[in-house]
């Protein structure tokens, strides 16, 4: 079983130019030809919280969300969404309030590929740091009730600068903090804040920073994916 997962701050789709362009936004994740689209930001932050992203749009591109707004007229819960490639079913969805001092959340949702039950979780962590640690606790929990052989892969912004220090360590038992480089600013990228963390199950074929002239200026962040191989049980 060979899928590919990616994460992007997708910043609202407001681009380097500082215009909103879904359309951008996208063409990128094709571009990248992920499986399984962790996105932040995805949701406009006051209001009605409405989705960046047309639903009309996301079909056309061969995706469908999980069912995890937390608005009728929104993408996802705090920004978080997740978007799987048509093919991939769902088996279930849910959203995951954080400890915080500002409003996150994580998404997590159950899929069955191959007959296979895969567990992923996209977040968007707490910028000041504060909080980082015991968000990152919040999700393991959230994950641990799977009955059984149950592969996992987190994704999403992280906002942590350190590779191997800091809210990381909270990454024990097998979990691997994959490494696909510095993602942020997208012009002159300094900071791996985007982050792919996976379950001992997986076989990593490939991580990296997704570089193109339409990433360059589609957002603050540049997406980062990984290709994953599950093998046989």
């Amino acid at each position: 079983m060979d899928l590919t997962f990616a994460s992007y701050n997708i910043r609202k789709a407001v681009g380097r130019d500082r215009k909103r362009d879904p359309e951008r936004i996208l063409s990128i994740l094709s571009e990248i030809g992920a499986d399984v689209v962790a996105l932040q930001e995805a949701d406009r932050r006051f209001g009605h919280r409405l989705s960046v992203l047309p639903p009309d749009a996301i079909r056309a591109a061969g995706y469908h969300p999980a069912p995890l707004a937390g608005k009728p007229q929104s993408l996802g819960w705090h920004g978080n969404a997740l978007l799987l490639r048509d093919g991939i079913d769902l088996v279930e969805a849910h959203r995951l309030d954080l400890p915080t001092l500002e409003p996150r959340g994580a998404v997590r949702a159950d899929l069955s590929i191959d007959g296979r039950r895969v567990r992923v979780a996209g977040m968007h962590l707490d910028l000041s740091g504060i909080r980082r640690r015991a968000q990152l606790r919040s999700v393991l929990s959230h994950l641990a009730d799977c009955e059984g052989d149950c592969p996992a892969v987190l994704l999403g912004d992280m906002n942590e600068w350190l590779s191997r220090r800091g809210s990381l360590r909270e990454f024990g038992d097998g979990w691997r903090v994959l490494q696909p480089g510095r993602s942020y600013p997208a012009r002159r990228p300094l900071g791996a804040l985007d982050r792919i963390v996976v379950s001992p199950q997986w076989k990593v074929a490939e991580v990296a920073v997704h570089h193109s002239d339409l990433a360059r200026w589609g957002s603050d962040h540049l997406p980062v994916f990984a290709r994953l191989t599950l093998p046989k049980t």
